[in-house]
């Protein structure tokens, strides 16, 4: 990854979101207008003690979903930049990704907000930026957005993206940040001590970052050569084969392949893998299941496997691995 060159054209299309947000805020506010015209002075005595009850403190990490989108994403980047974090609890680089995200926000103090969307739970603003993996980071700036990099990365290249994304916003647009001072940060406690992380599973992880998939794969399987029981070296190898598959696919022409022959395995096997790559889980989940129930010999144990293999990405606690599991043994047995 390397830090983009910021021309803060807006990439990325937001008129559907605020439109919807600016007529669900005209609506709350013909709501309030109601309300404080039935309530004559006793709703503005309410609003005084409000006032004076101060501000709430500011939150600089904020988990953002479609309904308050506007508000918490749009109206707030007229003041500081909003850096949003796609994610999902099944997707082990994001977990790499998004505590360095928080840890950053943290220590930029006020010189952006981080607004992470879970993206199994927000699907139209999946759609809506683009997004083709997990986990990617765009920025909002003065209602603009544009993508910054996707996939975890090392710190110093997320540093430097930050620091030209408060740079660009400054100087092009004039924010500068919200200021902290008596908020959640007041009082912090100090961060957690860094346990030091295997030097061959850092070496994985380092490959897999920056774009060696061969490399990785072979890395991930020297860790677990020593640690076979390596539940991250394990979640990492079936991250590095997925994307290692969907590499280079014709995604329209797989899809188009996998509609036209659904009794084919090897096409249902590409359509499965893409689908997971792209967020799409219990589409890929449900695809193979179904292609076992369908087909017999080789190619029903190719797409037992295969479905093995991506609940390994996902990991065995999600509920959707859980009820694909259940699915997968009434076809078997």
């Amino acid at each position: 990854m390397q830090p983009r060159n910021m021309s803060m054209s807006g990439v990325v299309d937001l008129a559907a979101v605020k439109a919807a947000g600016e007529a669900k805020q005209k609506a709350e506010e013909a709501r309030a207008r109601a309300a404080r015209q039935q309530g004559g002075a006793g709703g503005a005595g309410a609003e005084g003690a409000a006032g004076a009850a101060g501000a709430a403190p500011v939150s600089l990490v904020i988990d953002v979903e479609e309904a308050d989108f506007e508000q918490e994403v749009l109206q707030r980047s007229a003041e500081v930049p909003v850096v949003i974090d796609f994610w999902a609890e099944w997707c082990g680089p994001c977990k790499q990704l998004g505590p360095l995200l928080e840890r950053l926000a943290h220590e930029y103090a006020g010189r952006f907000l981080l607004a992470k969307i879970d993206v199994d739970r927000n699907q139209a603003l999946f759609q809506q930026f683009g997004v083709q993996g997990i986990p990617a980071v765009f920025a909002v700036v003065a209602g603009q957005a544009l993508p910054l990099f996707q996939g975890a990365a090392p710190e110093q290249q997320v540093r430097e993206v930050l620091d030209q994304l408060v740079q660009v916003a400054e100087q092009r647009f004039g924010i500068t940040g919200i200021s902290v001072e008596g908020g959640e940060d007041a009082g912090r406690a100090p961060a957690a001590p860094v346990v030091p992380e295997d030097p061959a599973l850092a070496a994985a992880h380092s490959a897999l970052d920056a774009g060696d998939l061969g490399g990785a794969v072979q890395a991930y399987r020297n860790v677990l050569a020593d640690d076979p029981a390596n539940t991250e070296a394990k979640l990492g190898l079936a991250q590095a084969e997925l994307l290692q598959r969907v590499q280079g696919l014709d995604a329209a022409r797989v899809r188009k392949e996998a509609a036209e022959a659904p009794a084919d395995a090897r096409a249902q096997l590409r359509a499965a893998d893409l689908d997971l790559a792209g967020g799409h889980v219990e589409d890929a989940f449900g695809r193979l299941v179904e292609t076992v129930r369908r087909t017999a010999g080789d190619d029903r144990e190719a797409a037992r496997v295969r479905l093995l293999e991506l609940f390994e990405v996902v990991g065995h606690e999600d509920p959707r691995v859980v009820a694909a599991r259940g699915a997968l043994a009434r076809v078997l047995f």
